[in-house]
C-alpha cells in the first residue's frame, strides 16, 4: 500500500493567497520528511478553493527540493493547456527527476477558465479525449503529428524525449482523474490508471474499478495490464487521540474554506450548479476516509483497500487550515498510521 498526500493549497478564510502557498509547500517537504510515498498537487484557477495555478510548475519546485518522494500532478486540467505542452514539461521533470514525476491529468469543469485561456466551451464538451490522446503520444512516441478537429500540425520530433530517462522507464506515468462511467472507458481503453475523487466511497470506487476491469478487456488490454493497473483513491485524513477530536477539527475549519472556495467558481455559460452545503460535505467526507485515531485511519485505509482493490491513496492533510497542524498531521500520518500498514 502506497499512501501519500493530496495538497489543494486551500485558502481558508482570513488567510492570504501566499499563506496557503506556503502551507502547501511545506506540507509537501513534511510528507518526505515523514516516509510518505507520494505528493498530488491540485490546479485552479482564479477561486480560493485552491490558490495554485498550475500543479506541474509547484511539482517542478518540489521535485527540486526533495530526493525521494514521487510527486504527481492532481490534475493538470487538459482543456485549459495544449497538449503537447503540457507533455514537454512532463517529459521535462520525469527526465530532470530521475523518473519521480506522474502526470494526472482531467477534464476540469465549464468554468470561466475556458473563456480567459481562449480553449471555448467545446474543449470541455468534446475535445478532450483529442487532447487526452495526443499527450499520451507526445510521451511515448519519437515523433508525432496531428490532425484532429482541434489540433493539427507537421509531424515533429519529441524533444526531450521521456525515454531517454536515465531510469530506463518508458515515461512518466500519465494518470486519469475519472468522475463518470465515461470517463472510466476512456481510461480503461488507453490503459491508464484512474485518479477517484473523495466525494465518492468505497462502494463507488470498486464499481468504478470493476467497470475499468470490463472495459479494458473489451479494448484488449492483457491480464498483466489490467491487474498492474495502479489506480489512485483520493481522500481526506485527520488524526488525533480520539475521534471525535480529529472530526471537530476538520468540522471547525472546512466548512468556511469549502463556502467561499466553492460559490467563487463561475460557469463559462451561465448554467445552473448545484452547490454542496459545506457543513453536510465535510460531515460525509469525515465518514468516509480515515478520520480519528492513528489506528482508526489505518483500519480505514485498510477497508478501502480491500473492498475497492486500490493500494494507492492521496489525502488531504491541509483540512485544519494551520500550518503546525498540518505538519503534525503528516508526521503522525508517518509515524503512527504506515506501521500499522506494513
Amino acid at each position: 500500500m502506497r499512501v501519500g498526500t493530496f495538497v489543494l493549497a486551500a485558502q481558508f478564510p482570513g488567510q492570504g493567497q501566499g499563506e496557503a502557498l506556503h502551507r502547501a509547500v511545506r506540507s509537501a517537504e513534511a510528507a518526505e520528511e515523514a516516509g510518505l510515498d507520494s505528493v498530488w498537487l491540485a490546479e485552479h484557477h482564479f477561486v480560493p478553493y485552491g490558490t495554485c495555478p498550475s500543479a506541474i510548475t509547484l511539482a517542478a519546485l518540489l521535485l527540486g527540493r526533495t530526493r525521494r518522494i514521487r510527486v504527481g500532478t492532481a490534475v493538470s486540467v487538459l482543456p485549459t493547456t495544449h497538449p503537447v505542452a503540457l507533455g514537454e514539461q512532463a517529459a521535462l521533470l520525469h527526465l530532470t527527476s530521475g523518473g519521480r514525476f506522474s502526470l494526472g491529468v482531467g477534464r476540469g469543469g465549464p468554468w470561466v477558465d475556458l473563456e480567459v485561456f481562449g480553449s471555448g466551451l467545446e474543449a470541455y464538451e468534446s475535445g478532450f479525449p483529442e487532447s487526452l490522446d495526443l499527450l499520451v503520444r507526445w510521451l511515448r512516441e519519437p515523433s508525432v503529428e496531428a490532425a484532429g478537429d482541434r489540433y493539427s500540425f507537421r509531424e515533429v520530433p519529441v524533444v526531450p524525449r521521456p525515454s531517454e530517462s536515465l531510469s530506463g522507464g518508458p515515461g512518466p506515468e500519465v494518470v486519469l482523474a475519472c468522475t463518470s462511467p465515461r470517463s472510466v472507458r476512456l481510461a480503461a481503453e488507453r490503459g491508464l490508471p484512474m485518479l477517484l475523487g473523495m466525494h465518492v466511497g468505497d462502494e463507488e470506487k470498486a464499481e468504478m474499478v470493476a467497470l475499468w476491469r470490463k472495459h479494458a478487456r473489451a479494448a484488449g488490454r492483457t491480464p498483466e495490464e489490467i491487474r498492474a493497473a495502479s489506480h489512485v483513491s483520493a481522500g481526506v485524513c485527520q488524526i488525533a487521540d480520539r475521534r471525535t477530536d480529529a472530526a471537530e477539527t476538520l468540522l471547525k475549519a472546512m466548512p468556511g474554506w469549502l463556502k467561499q472556495g466553492l460559490e467563487a467558481h463561475v460557469t463559462v455559460d451561465g448554467r445552473h450548479r448545484a452547490m454542496r452545503d459545506p457543513l453536510a460535505y465535510t460531515e460525509l467526507l469525515c465518514g468516509l476516509h480515515p478520520v480519528g485515531t492513528p489506528r482508526l485511519c489505518a483500519d480505514r485505509l485498510a477497508a478501502t483497500s480491500e473492498r475497492t482493490g486500490i493500494s494507492r491513496f492521496a489525502l488531504l492533510v491541509e483540512g485544519s487550515g494551520d500550518l503546525a497542524a498540518t505538519e503534525e498531521n503528516v508526521r503522525r500520518l508517518g509515524a503512527e498510521v504506515l506501521p500499522h500498514l506494513g
